[in-house]
């Protein structure tokens, strides 16, 4: 589980604003861009091309 002082300073890496955890916690939201990162081993994978789309949404 990611410590809250780590959630509060890591940014969406294409619009650069706030993400939130997943309920699973399992992964990092950006409810602007509708992009989902993993969470792997602890470690937050802030890769867009390794992003997936938030389930239920259409990427423009």
């Amino acid at each position: 589980m990611l410590k809250k002082e780590l959630l509060d300073i890591l940014a969406c890496p294409q619009c650069k604003g706030p993400v939130s955890l997943t309920p699973q916690g399992d992964g990092l939201i950006c409810p602007a861009c509708k992009l989902v990162y993993a969470i792997k081993d602890d470690i937050p994978v802030m890769l867009i091309d390794e992003a997936r789309p938030l389930e239920g949404e259409e990427q423009d």
